[in-house]
């Protein structure tokens, strides 16, 4: 098994708007885009500069599998829906809001856009840790049919922290 390709981001609070400027840079053609969650923005945004890279790019496949880690899960939207129920005397729960509520929605849109259709899987642990990370998305290959695994960290804690380190293994 090796890395072979590999891509990073971190943002502070520019990281909504520099997300959007690297969607119309990189991407442009994924409507979807503006529905999404923080978290996934990242996430979506780190896999395709990580899968532009790729020559030739992987689609269609049942041989790549999708393995990511994060800290806080979706806490960023988790936050943004409390507020639309705290008050009582304003309840007004978002749905457009709630969908995203979920960490492996990330893994999913990547599939999704991709049309990869092994194993996804999203990880949510106590701290950051590379060998974990690389010891878990190993294991994907324990199924015959997967050849390469994208994984990594993803972590949105709140809408002024972005971090992605994404990567390909191969076996």
């Amino acid at each position: 098994m090796k890395k072979v390709l590999e891509t990073k981001l971190s943002f502070g609070a520019e990281g909504a708007g520099k997300l959007v400027e690297l969607y119309r840079t990189h991407v442009g053609n994924y409507p979807k885009f503006f529905k999404m969650d923080p978290l996934c923005r990242l996430g979506f945004i780190a896999s395709e500069m990580l899968l532009n890279q790729e020559n030739p790019r992987k689609y269609d496949c049942e041989d790549r599998a999708i393995v990511l880690f994060n800290r806080s899960a979706s806490l960023a939207d988790d936050s943004e829906y409390q507020k639309t129920i705290r008050d009582p005397e304003d309840y007004y729960p978002s749905p457009a809001v709630f969908v995203y509520t979920l960490p492996n929605i990330v893994t999913g849109e990547i599939a999704i856009r991709n049309k990869y259709y092994g194993e996804t899987s999203f990880y949510v642990t106590e701290k950051r840790d590379d060998d974990l990370i690389v010891r878990t998305a190993a294991l994907s290959f324990l199924d015959p049919a997967v050849t390469s695994v994208l994984a990594g960290w993803l972590e949105c804690p709140d809408p002024e922290h972005y971090e992605a380190d994404l990567f390909i293994l191969e076996k």
